[in-house]
């Protein structure tokens, strides 16, 4: 019998599990879901409002802007593309320190959970400068600088949308990264090579995909559409 197999009997009880996964694992997955449809609210929301105004900004004129560029330098979509990519890499490191774990491989569970951390900080780090440019450019919630594609004067309407849908990502990421660093702590402590699995690192894991996968979409409806 595997060693999740008997964490599994040990959770229900004695008994197996309906669907044959760790308890845990299975309350992971419940609370995803739940979130999930937080963000799709959040993202539904967005797309009424988006589509049935007759204008809006255009994303290449806001997010045009890149760090430490020269003065008047037009960089659409440059940097988001820059963060974006920083989060699928974390989320591959953390696919890595997955297998590592299912291995009993200690050491590089710990390389690669200190690089999806280092990956998840960068992201952040990323995120609050671009706030930062768009609030010094007067772009904050109830207040929107930019004109809307066709000239006319825009509402209020993007930028609360942005700042709240990307905050509340935000805010995941941050959280998924206070979980990483528990983990590794844990790890370097040998909490799990004591237990004889790295069953928590999955979960982990699996909230890091999430938060990887929202970001597409959050990605494609304010920065592509």
């Amino acid at each position: 019998m595997s060693t999740a197999t008997v964490e599994t009997t040990k959770s229900w009880g004695g008994g197996k599990s309906p669907f044959n996964v760790e308890y845990g694992k299975l309350m992971m997955w419940y609370f995803l879901m739940s979130d999930a449809f937080t963000f799709g609210a959040f993202l539904i929301s967005y797309g009424t409002i988006r589509f049935s105004t007759n204008g809006w900004p255009d994303p290449n004129e806001v997010f045009r802007s890149f760090p430490f560029a020269p003065e008047g330098v037009h960089a659409p979509l440059v940097f988001v593309s820059v963060m974006t990519f920083i989060l699928i890499v974390s989320s591959v490191t953390m696919v890595l320190a997955v297998k590592a774990g299912h291995e009993m491989d200690k050491k590089s569970v710990v390389k690669y959970m200190i690089w999806t951390i280092i990956g998840g900080i960068a992201f952040l780090g990323c995120q609050a400068w671009e706030w930062n440019h768009l609030h010094h450019e007067g772009a904050w919630w109830g207040r929107n600088p930019f004109l809307n594609a066709d000239g006319t004067a825009s509402s209020t309407n993007f930028t609360n949308y942005f700042f709240t849908i990307t905050g509340f990502h935000g805010f995941h990421v941050f959280s998924g990264v206070i979980i990483n660093i528990i983990m590794l702590i844990m790890t370097l402590m040998d909490k799990f090579e004591q237990r004889g699995h790295y069953l928590m690192i999955e979960k982990a894991g699996l909230y890091w995909h999430f938060v990887d996968l929202v970001w597409v979409f959050v990605f494609t409806c304010f920065y592509l559409v």
